[in-house]
Order: structure tokens, then sequence, then C-alpha cells
């Protein structure tokens, strides 16, 4: 073999080695590939784990969204003790933590070996009043827990359609001042009105209890 083929034939090798490792060096890059980061898992502590991190906005948003918004992850703790849910943002803004009844709490426990679908219908919810967000984009979450500490990601948002219909912003339940007061006002009306009648009743026969003995009342 002339000395040119053989150059030829080394320089074809080395290129099959190298393109492999040029295309998995591609493949592996978000940024080449356009695949956005993924949030799948992010641990903290010895044993808590954030499954599929979404911040949900109301339905029909799109593209900068300025709105309330809650957060979904399942939070499992596969630790041997027990931990709290302390604090949870979105953005720069603190959710709002509220209980499977939609009660105002401070914390969310989460037993050892169990787990926690935060956000879902009948479940503990982390929503903020308003935050400025990009539908579609990326927004950094961060949860706090007494003993895993803390733990920051950045999370997909989504409209509160198809697959998180049911895990959009929860609209505020009435407190129970604003129920009572609602509740009176409407039974107001009512005690009103029957006892206008018994009290013009008792009026006339109060009247007319005198006039029947008097002469002038009976000619009349």
């Amino acid at each position: 073999m002339s000395r040119s083929l053989r150059r030829g034939a080394v320089a074809a090798i080395v290129l099959a080695a190298i393109l492999p490792l040029a295309a998995c060096a591609t493949g592996n890059d978000a940024s080449t590939l356009q695949i956005k980061p993924d949030n799948a898992a992010t641990s903290v502590g010895d044993g808590v784990k954030l499954n599929n991190i979404v911040v949900v906005t109301e339905a029909g948003s799109a593209g900068a969204y300025t709105g309330p918004a809650t957060v979904t992850v399942n939070i499992a703790n596969a630790g041997t003790t027990d931990d709290v849910l302390t604090s949870v943002k979105i953005g720069d803004a603190t959710a709002k933590l509220t209980d499977e009844n939609g009660a105002a709490v401070s914390t969310v426990d989460l037993k050892a070996g169990q787990s926690v679908l935060l956000g879902a219908q009948g479940s503990p919810v982390a929503q903020v009043s308003s935050s400025q967000l990009s539908v579609g984009g990326y927004v950094k979450t961060t949860f706090t827990f007494a003993k895993a500490g803390e733990v920051s990601a950045q999370a997909n948002v989504q409209p509160a359609v198809g697959s998180y219909e049911a895990f959009g912003p929860k609209k505020a339940a009435p407190s129970p001042s604003a129920s009572a007061s609602a509740s009176a006002g409407a039974s107001a009306p009512a005690a009103g009105a029957s006892g206008s009648p018994a009290a013009g009743a008792t009026a006339s026969g109060s009247a007319s209890a005198p006039a029947s003995p008097s002469g002038s009342a009976s000619a009349h």
C-alpha cells in the first residue's frame, strides 16, 4: 500500500473514532438540542426528594403573565424521620400554605416513608396571590424544610389546562366572619318582615281594646 493510501486509511480511522464522540457531546448538550433542563427529581437532606416541580397559572394564560400561581410537586420523604415543609417561594414571592380543606397553615407535615402531592385536590396547596411569570418558560422555586434545609430548582410554568387543569390557582374560601356577616344580613330582612305584621297586629289590638267600651267608638 502506498504511503498516501496509508495516510488516508489512518485519517479515516481517526475520523471514525471522533465522530461518535462528537455525536455524544452534541446529544448531551441541552442547548445544542434546544431541550430545556429537566428537574424531574431534586433531592435535599437525608431522603427528601421533590419530583416534577411545575408552576401552574390560570387557564387561558400565555406569554407574559401577572397573577396568582400555584406549585405542584410530589414531595417524598424516603428517610426514617418526619420532616416539615415550612416555606415555598415562586421567584421572590412567598406562597401561602393551605391544608386540604383550604384553611391557612404555617407548615405541611411530611411523615417518614410518605409523600405529599402539593397542589392536588384534597391536598395541601402553595399559592402566591400575584407573580410575574412567563408561561411556557421557567421560574426559580425554593422549598424550605425544618430538618432537610432549603433547596431551589427551576420549574416549568404551565397554564391550568389538560394535565394541569386541577392544579391551577384556587379561589380563596370565604372567611368565617364574612360568612357570618352574610348570614346575618340575609336573615335580617326576614326577621323584620315577620316582626312588622306582628307589631302591627298588636298595635291594632291595643288601639281597639280601649275603644270598644267607648260609646263614641261604637257609634262610629
